[in-house]
């Protein structure tokens, strides 16, 4: 249990250092070996054509070229819809797929789905009805030259579709349903984004304006988590269809950025707002979902290239860093899916150890930005800096002030660094003193960075002393998270003591006298254990320091006794020792001559059987020759030979009762077929005599 207490302790530091920094990292290899985990084909194409358009669109954002080859199956599909009538949603998403394959379709198809398309348009009454076919006309202008896609009353059906629009922002489905949803607002501004881009002549500004009014209302309604991040949740439970944060706020984004970027002038939306969103699409990790991972690489594609503000992302290669290996402090800048920023300074605005903010160790100092590797690098931290955990506080300035406009950074981002470092061990020792005085019996020096053990002896009147001191490279007192004491019985039972500290010196005192019963009256031979231990302590150990001999006194009658203690699993599930049989030697056994001829003399009378049959005369000229008469007597001696064949079979294996069932069966269909064969044989008699 001892030697597993290590590995526990160092990912409990691990754990809380994770914890503790909300670094946000942009897409890296681990988002693209998640795709091609995630969006596998079957029998060369995908479950869906919708299927299909994310994994190519998720594919093509994280720049995989070693995709799956789906074409031939999946152009097949895409014909095989866009020539059918088929639905709505379906035709969306086979134009989508078209526009990643270029599949060879015929232009005559493109002009009936444009038809069928305009017509449906005309009478949409719901929402789906509006996104999908102004999504799937959007695409046809983008794959036919040959065919007028235009909308001649886009502000009739700009109208439509903002008669769904609700007072808070949200959106309804249709105008037979009064529940309003924040996902449906998502698709009401990528198919009104969708109206402006097809319009023959401007859209009313006026309206537009009223439409950007309601984005404002729809982010009074964000959640915020502590770390900043912002996302949208469906409030609704009776909705269309109910989305989770993720699938809300993917489609927010996809629509904001969508409308913002067929629309002239600012949206005015609140300054960490679009930073607050990337925050919330970053901090999900990884999915292991292939629908969330789309929803999270689509969403920062559309902050990658919106109008309003697009995100840079501040990320440290490693957040902890070693004092004895001269790490350096490296900081990273970049948009959402790792691409280069503009041209910018990274200021360390302060740091100051965790607990002590009033306190700053550096101020106002710019990090040095190597353009080869594309990081900012303190070269050094200042001599004055010792083991902790710190807190920076980073800042990140543009340099070109056009670019205020178009990047968002986030102001200014705290990060948790621990600062690791070998901490020095010195002047420890042990020591058994005698009760009454105090006065030293035994000590001894301890090598807590070597192997060396001790072995102590004491008895009920004396005490165990143990004392050692810690400081950082700086010379300074530590203090570590864990400092135990452990002394383990050879019984199995154990005792564990904390260790006080007072500036750099820790110490610890036992006095047997008062521990008797907490230690069960138990003499004999006790491991000593020493336990130190921190998350910036490189050096943490646990090691045996020797035993002591304990001489205790008999325990009372009513003394507690010691807990059981848990059986080793592999004592008693493991494998047994090996079983020794001793056979008895075999009976005396008649020679293999002697056993061969009694053998040959039980043929005997089988061979006499045979005799009397032939003295007898006895031949098959009364064997009936009719079919009918025949087969009953053919399976009347069958029936017999069976009979004799249960017998030999109960003689080698069967049982009695098992042998008496099949006999049962048996001698009901010899007793029939017998009676018919004789009957047959006695009438055939009986008409001989007669003649």
């Amino acid at each position: 249990m001892a030697r597993n207490l290590v590995p526990f302790l160092v990912l409990l530091f691990w754990i809380s250092i994770c914890q503790a920094a909300s670094i946000f990292q942009p897409i890296s290899d681990s988002h693209r070996y998640a795709a091609l985990e995630l969006f596998q084909p079957t029998n060369g194409a995908f479950g869906s054509l919708e299927e299909t358009h994310e994994a190519l669109r998720t594919f093509e954002i994280l720049g995989i070229q070693e995709k799956p080859d789906i074409n031939a199956a999946t152009c097949k599909s895409v014909s095989e819809v866009l020539g059918s009538s088929a639905v709505l949603k379906d035709l969306f998403y086979a134009l989508r797929v078209n526009d990643v394959l270029k599949c060879d379709i015929k232009e005559e198809i493109y002009e009936s789905i444009t038809s069928r398309l305009r017509t449906v348009l005309n009478d949409a009454r719901s929402l789906f009805d509006f996104y999908y076919s102004i999504g799937s006309l959007l695409l046809l202008k983008d794959q036919s030259s040959g065919v007028d896609l235009s909308l001649k009353d886009a502000d009739g059906i700009f109208q439509s579709i903002k008669a769904l629009s609700q007072s808070d922002g949200r959106w309804r489905y249709s105008s037979n349903n009064p529940e309003s949803s924040t996902y449906a607002a998502g698709l009401a501004l990528e198919a009104l984004a969708g109206v402006v881009s097809l319009a023959s002549l401007d859209i009313d500004q006026n309206i537009v304006g009223t439409v950007k009014n309601d984005i404002l209302k729809l982010f009074d309604s964000i959640e915020k988590y502590d770390d900043g991040a912002l996302y949208f949740e469906e409030k609704v439970v009776d909705a269309y269809e109910h989305h989770g944060p993720l699938a809300t706020t993917s489609s927010v984004v996809r629509g904001l950025t969508a409308f913002a970027a067929v629309t002239s002038g600012s949206l005015n939306l609140p300054g960490d707002a679009i930073f607050g969103l990337a925050k919330f699409f970053l901090g999900i990790g990884i999915p292991g979902d292939a629908k969330d991972l789309f929803n999270q690489i689509d969403s920062l594609a559309c902050l990658e290239t919106n109008r309003v503000s697009v995100p840079l992302i501040l990320s440290l290669p490693a957040t902890v860093l070693s004092l004895t290996k001269e790490d350096q402090l490296k900081v990273r800048v970049t948009t959402v899916l790792g691409s280069l920023a503009p041209h910018l300074t990274v200021k360390i605005v302060r740091a100051f150890l965790s607990g002590s903010k009033d306190t700053s160790i550096i101020d106002g100092q710019e990090l040095k930005f190597d353009p080869q590797t594309g990081l900012h690098t303190l070269d050094a931290f200042p001599k004055t800096f010792d083991v902790g955990n710190y807190v920076f506080v980073f800042e990140i300035v543009l340099h070109d002030s056009e670019h205020m406009d178009i990047y968002a950074t986030g102001g200014q981002i705290q990060v948790p660094i621990y600062i690791t470092g070998v901490v020095n061990i010195e002047n420890a020792e042990i020591a058994v003193l005698d009760s009454d005085l105090g006065s030293i019996e035994t000590q001894k020096k301890l090598d807590l960075v070597g192997e060396g053990v001790v072995s102590l002896s004491a008895n009920h009147l004396q005490k165990l002393r143990l004392l050692f001191q810690l400081a950082t490279p700086q010379g300074h007192g530590f203090k570590p998270h864990q400092a135990f004491l452990k002394l383990r019985h050879e019984s199995g039972v154990e005792h564990i003591f904390v260790v006080e500290s007072l500036d750099k010196q820790f110490k610890i005192v036992l006095d047997f006298l008062g521990l008797v019963e907490k230690f069960f009256y138990l003499s004999g031979q006790y491991d000593i254990q020493l336990t130190v231990g921190d998350a910036v302590m490189e050096n943490s150990f646990l090691r045996a320091v020797g035993h002591i001999d304990l001489d205790l006194p008999e325990a009372p009658e009513k003394a507690p006794r010691p807990p059981l203690q848990p059986v080793d699993p592999y004592t008693r599930y493991g494998p047994k020792a090996e079983i020794s049989h001793i056979f008895r030697a075999p009976e005396k056994r008649p020679p293999k001559e002697l056993s061969l001829t009694f053998l040959g003399l039980t043929f005997l009378p089988f061979l006499g059987f045979l005799v009397g049959l032939l003295r007898l005369g006895v031949n098959l000229k009364c064997f009936p020759t009719s079919t009918v008469p025949a087969t009953f007597a053919f399976l009347f001696h069958l029936s017999i030979a069976a009979v004799i064949l249960l017998y030999t079979f109960f003689w080698l294996k069967l049982d009695l009762f098992t042998t008496l069932k099949a006999l049962g069966i048996l001698g009901i269909f010899l007793v029939f077929v017998g009676h018919r064969t004789l009957s047959y044989l006695a009438s055939t008699s009986a008409k001989l005599k007669s003649a």
